[in-house]
């Protein structure tokens, strides 16, 4: 029973894929002015920034655990 249901909720899954999506077709070009792609840019621009002291602590947290662990192997390898 559940190899058959797997096999029709895949087979039904695939067969999701192919069909048409009910968007809105739309003529209209995009339009905005160089202000607000400036402002999409710097809104950017300030995520990225943010990203580079996150991924500095993420990777000293890595370092510490990997230390702590290795200091816990040698501290039961004494004993």
């Amino acid at each position: 029973m559940k190899t058959t249901r797997l096999a029709l909720t895949t087979v039904l899954m695939w067969l999701a894929m192919f069909g048409d999506a009910f968007a809105v077709s739309t003529t209209r070009v995009y339009s905005s002015g160089i202000f607000v792609l400036g402002f999409i840019a710097l809104c950017a621009l300030v995520v990225v920034v943010q990203l580079i002291p996150a991924i500095m602590m993420l990777w000293g947290m890595i370092k510490g655990t990997a230390e702590n662990s290795k200091n816990a192997v040698k501290v039961s390898a004494k004993k």
